[in-house]
């Protein structure tokens, strides 16, 4: 299923979401779940945002706080400092690129708006920093809206009950809340592995053609997450295919942006749905 095209104002511009796109994965940590994401040094960063953009990324998604289950948070300070380096030296070398902040932090937000990123992805849904909404409806900038239950490092947790319909009740009432300040770019994200067990997961994945109900963009982030490794038996480092399979079912379930942290395996899975579905798989515009 290939939902009718959206629109997001990207620094003034509108960008339509003529098909599926690929947000790449930039860690600028020392401790994310996957190792071979995990980089510090700009020029490490500053390579593996090329290579993804020369592979298709529309957008690249940088984060400077891992939110794995048993991760430590660093200060508002250290995690400032890793973004404005980084977002400077992309910049510099791709005008271009759409970048997107990973952060539930409104200060560590407003300073990489000012350096240059053009979305915000909060996984906290605004409830670690009371302020996030209000910077948002200040920016004027689309937002990536995430569910979880519990902050990052407890995000692990969860029960047995229709995590679903606790999904839809949460983006209800956050949307709400977001409208009424004006907000008008909202991207919805389930928040697969966040305070939901293996078959929760698997379970918000077959039913996630119910968050269509929106009518906004569903991002799904998948990417060799721990469910595809528990079903499959296997660690983050051989999940690829698996990532793959997942996308897919995404895809025909409606999402509208792949966050992973394979751009080229993405963007063929996406060029090969949209060749089925017999839709345009050129770039957005």
């Amino acid at each position: 299923m290939i939902k009718p095209a959206y629109t997001l104002n990207i620094k003034g511009k509108l960008l339509t979401l003529n098909r599926p796109m690929v947000m790449g994965i930039l860690n600028i940590t020392p401790d994310s779940f996957y190792g071979a994401s995990r980089m510090l040094e700009s020029q490490a960063v500053l390579y593996q945002a090329s290579r993804m953009l020369t592979e298709g990324a529309d957008i690249l998604d940088i984060g400077a706080q891992s939110t794995r289950h048993d991760a430590e948070l660093i200060s508002e300070e250290e995690e400032k400092a890793r973004i404005h380096e980084v977002i400077t030296a992309i910049l510099s070398h791709h005008p271009n690129a759409v970048i997107s902040i990973d952060t539930f932090r409104a200060g560590v937000a407003r300073q990489a708006l000012a350096d240059g990123a053009a979305i915000v992805n909060d996984v906290s849904g605004g409830d670690m920093d009371a302020s996030m909404f209000e910077l948002i409806a200040e920016k004027k900038v689309p937002y990536i809206l995430m569910h979880h239950e519990g902050i990052p490092a407890q995000s692990q947790a969860g029960d047995l009950s229709d995590k679903t319909a606790k999904v839809i009740r949460y983006f209800s009432e956050k949307i709400n809340r977001l409208t009424q300040l004006g907000v008008n770019d909202i991207i919805i994200d389930p928040g697969f592995g966040f305070g939901k067990n293996k078959d929760q997961n698997l379970m918000l994945l077959n039913q996630l053609n119910q968050l269509n109900v929106f009518g906004l963009p569903v991002l799904v982030g998948l990417s060799r997450k721990k469910t595809i490794q528990q079903v499959l038996d296997t660690d983050a480092n051989h999940a690829l295919n698996g990532t793959t399979v997942m996308n897919t079912i995404a895809l025909g379930k409606g999402a509208s942006i792949l966050r992973v942290h394979d751009v080229k395996e993405a963007q063929e899975a996406i060029r090969l749905f949209c060749a089925v579905e017999g839709k345009n798989s050129g770039k957005n515009s």
